[in-house]
C-alpha cells in the first residue's frame, strides 16, 4: 500500500474519530435530535467546502502542469527538428511498468545482498566479542544498511580479528612459559584458573583484558618463584664450594653433586640443602683446618681491599687460638662483608690495582737506569726500557686523575673517605712519589759522597781512577809507551787529557797545554811504534823533573823540610781525564797546603820560549 493511501485511509479515521468524539459531547450535554441533525449537517458542509476547495486547488495544479508538459514537448519537438534528431517519444504505460518493475527487482536484490553481508559480519562480531569478552558492534540488524556503514562495520572487524590474533599468540606464549616455570618448580595447577590455562583447550579460553592481565600476573609469580630457587640454589652452590675448599673434599666426592650443579629444580635445591647441611655438620668437626682457610681468604681480600694494618689489627677474633663455632661465625660474617665491600666497589678497588701493578713495573724500570751495567747492552733494550718508562709515567699520572675523579664521586655518593692502606688514594699516591723522589736524593747523596771519597783517596794514597777502555786512537801512547815515560818523567804531548808521570812514581795533573801543530805530529802518527821526543817535550819534563826541591827520583820528600813532609806525605796518583776535573783536583792540592803546584805562569812561559 502506498503511503498516500496510508494517509487517506488515516485521515478517513480521523474523520470518523472526530464525528464520534462531538456525537459524544453532545450526547453528554443532552443536545435534542432535531439539533443534533443541524450541527452534522453543518460540520458536513464546513468538510465538504473544505475539500471541495483543496479539489479545486490540485485540480488547477494538474491543469498548470499539463499545460506545461504541452508546451515543452511543443519546443522539444522544434529543437529535435532543429538538431536533426530523431524525435523524443514518451513512455506508455507499459514501458512504464516494465522499468519499474525492473528497477524493483535490482533494489530489492541490493537489499538481500546488504542484509546477508550484516549478517555475516553480525556473526563474526558475536564470535569476536565472545572470544574476547567485548561488547558487539553497535548496528541495527534489522533495518537496511548504507554502504558506508557497511565499510565501517568491515574496518572494525579487521582490526577485531587482528586483536584477537595478537591476544592468541600472547596467551600461547605466556602458557608455554607458564609450563615451563611449572615444570621447573615441580609444581601442578592449584586453581581452576591455572588449570583453565594448563589443561584446556587453547581455542576455549576467554582472551580478555582481565584474563591476559591475570596471565600476565601469574607469570610474573612464577618467574619470581623460579628466579629465588635459583637464588637459593646458587647461594647453596657457592656455600658448598667453599666448604669444599675448606673441608678439602675430594674431587669424587665432588662429582657425586655434578647433576644438582647445573639445574636449579625442587628436587636440586633439595638435594644442594642436604648436601650444605652435611658438610657444616663436617666443618664443625674441623674447626681447625676451616679457620684456617677462612683466615687465609680473610688475608686476600684485606690485601684486595687495601685494608691498613691499624684495620686488620682491629678484627681481633683473627689471632684468637680458641677455635669455637662462635668464632667461626665471627669470620664467616667479616668474610662476607669484606666481599661485599670488595664487590660494591669493584670497579674502584680494581683501578687501584692496576695503578699498583704499573707503580711496581715503574720502581723496577727507575731501578734500572740507575744500574751502570746497563750501558753494556747493544740489543736495543735500554732504549725500549727508556720508551717504557716514559709511556708508564705517562699513563699513571692519566689513571690517577681518572680514579680522583671516581673516588671524588664515590666519596660524595657515599659520604665517606674511600682509604687504601688506611689513607687516602690520592694522599697513598703523593706519598709514594715522595718516598721515590727521597730515594733518588739520597741515591745521589750517595753517589757525591763515594765520589768525593774516592777523590780524597786519589790524593791522598794516588788511587788511579779507571776509565772504562775504549779504542785509543792513532796517535795515543800504549800503556808501555806511558811507562817508559814515566821512567823518564816525560809528558806525551799527543792530547790534552794525556796524563803525566812526574817523579813521585804516580801521575801528576798538569794543565793543558797548546795543542801541538798536527803537522808536528804526522811522522808519530805515521809510525805509531817510535814516539819521538821533541826538544819543546824535552824541556817540560826536565822542568817538570825539578820543580820541587828535595825530590828525588822516586817522588818521595827529602829530609831538609819536616813541615813538608807532614803536608806533602802523599803523591798525587789521580788521573784528570778532562780539564774541569784536573781543575777540581789541583785546588783540592792548594787548599791542603801541599806542595807548590807542579806547573806555574813562569815554567809554562819557560816551556813555551
Amino acid at each position: 500500500m502506498r503511503r498516500s493511501e496510508v494517509h487517506a485511509a488515516e485521515s478517513v479515521a480521523c474523520l470518523n474519530q472526530a464525528l464520534n468524539r462531538l456525537k459524544a459531547i453532545w450526547e453528554e450535554i443532552g443536545i435534542p435530535e432535531d439539533q443534533r441533525l443541524q450541527r452534522t449537517d453543518v460540520v458536513k458542509k464546513h468538510i465538504k467546502g473544505l475539500l471541495d476547495m483543496m479539489i479545486a486547488e490540485e485540480d488547477r495544479l494538474r491543469k498548470r502542469l499539463m499545460n506545461s508538459i504541452e508546451t515543452c514537448r511543443k519546443e522539444l519537438d522544434v529543437l529535435c527538428t532543429d538538431l536533426q534528431l530523431p524525435p523524443f517519444e514518451g513512455r506508455t504505460m507499459l514501458q512504464l511498468e516494465k522499468d519499474i518493475r525492473t528497477r524493483l527487482e535490482v533494489l530489492m536484490k541490493q537489499k538481500s545482498q546488504r542484509m546477508k553481508e550484516l549478517k555475516a559480519l553480525y556473526k563474526q562480531d558475536r564470535e569476536l566479542c565472545d572470544v574476547m569478552c567485548l561488547v558487539p558492534f553497535s548496528i541495527d540488524t534489522d533495518s537496511v544498511p548504507s554502504l558506508e556503514r557497511l565499510d565501517e562495520y568491515r574496518s572494525y572487524l579487521v582490526g577485531l580479528a587482528k586483536e584477537k590474533d595478537r591476544r592468541h599468540e600472547e596467551f600461547v606464549d605466556i602458557k608455554r612459559q607458564i609450563v615451563g616455570c611449572m615444570e621447573e618448580l615441580d609444581r601442578l595447577p592449584d586453581t581452576s584458573f591455572e588449570r583453565d590455562v594448563v589443561c584446556e583447550d587453547e581455542e576455549a579460553f576467554c582472551l580478555s583484558n582481565d584474563n591476559i592481565a591475570a596471565l600476565r600476573l601469574l607469570l610474573g609469580q612464577l618467574e619470581e618463584r623460579k628466579a629465588e630457587n635459583v637464588r637459593e640454589c646458587d647461594s647453596y652452590r657457592r656455600r658448598i664450594q667453599e666448604l669444599w675448599e675448606r673441608l678439602r673434599v675430594p674431587q669424587e666426592e665432588r662429582e657425586a653433586m655434578a647433576e644438582h650443579r647445573l639445574h636449579s629444580r625442587k628436587k636440586n635445591m633439595n638435594a644442594l640443602q642436604a648436601e650444605v647441611e652435611r658438610l657444616e655438620e663436617l666443618k664443625s668437626q674441623n674447626l681447625k683446618e676451616v679457620m684456617e682457610a677462612i683466615r687465609t681468604e680473610l688475608a686476600l681480600f684485606w690485601e684486595k681491599c687495601y685494608y691498613s694494618l691499624q684495620q686488620r689489627q682491629d678484627f681481633t677474633p683473627y689471632i684468637d687460638d680458641v677455635f669455637t663455632e662462635e668464632l667461626l661465625n665471627l669470620h664467616e660474617m667479616e668474610l662476607q662483608s669484606l666481599k661485599e665491600h670488595y664487590e660494591n666497589h669493584r670497579e674502584l678497588f680494581e683501578g687501584v690495582t692496576k695503578w699498583q701493578e704499573s707503580w711496581t713495573l715503574f720502581l723496577e724500570l727507575e731501578k734500572k737506569a740507575t744500574d751502570p751495567s746497563r750501558f753494556n747492552n747493544r740489543g736495543g733494550n735500554l732504549l725500549k726500557e727508556e720508551k717504557q718508562r716514559a709511556d708508564l709515567q705517562k699513563s699513571l699520572r692519566k689513571l690517577e686523575k681518572s680514579l680522583k675523579v671516581q673516588i671524588d664521586a664515590w666519596e660524595e655518593a657515599q659520604n665517606r673517605e674511600f682509604l687504601v692502606n688506611g689513607q687516602k688514594f690520592l694522599q697513598y699516591v703523593e706519598a709514594q712519589w715522595e718516598v721515590l723522589r727521597l730515594e733518588k736524593e739520597r741515591e745521589k747523596i750517595d753517589r757525591q759522597q763515594k765520589k768525593s771519597q774516592q777523590m780524597e783517596q786519589d790524593l791522598m794514597y794516588g788511587t788511579s781512577v779507571k776509565t772504562p777502555s775504549k779504542r785509543r786512537l792513532a796517535g795515543t801512547p800504549t800503556p808501555g809507551k806511558a811507562r817508559r815515560l814515566n821512567a823518564t818523567s816525560s809528558v806525551s804531548g799527543a792530547t790534552p787529557n794525556s796524563t803525566l808521570r812526574s817523579a813521585f812514581g804516580g801521575t801528576v795533573c798538569r794543565s793543558p797545554l797548546p795543542r801541538t801543530p798536527m803537522s808536528a805530529n804526522k811522522q808519530s802518527l805515521r809510525t805509531p811504534g817510535r814516539l819521538g821526543r821533541t826538544p819543546r817535550t824535552v824541556e817540560r819534563n826536565k822542568e817538570n823533573m825539578s820543580l820541587q826541591n828535595g825530590m828525588d827520583l822516586r817522588g818521595v820528600l827529602k829530609a831538609p823540610a819536616a813541615s813538608s813532609v807532614s803536608h806533602c806525605n802523599a803523591s798525587i796518583n789521580s788521573v784528570a781525564s778532562t780539564y774541569s776535573e784536573f781543575s777540581v783536583i789541583f785546588q783540592h792540592v792548594i787548599q791542603a797546603n801541599f806542595c807548590p803546584p807542579l806547573i806555574n805562569p813562569s815554567n809554562k812561559h819557560a816551556s813555551q820560549t
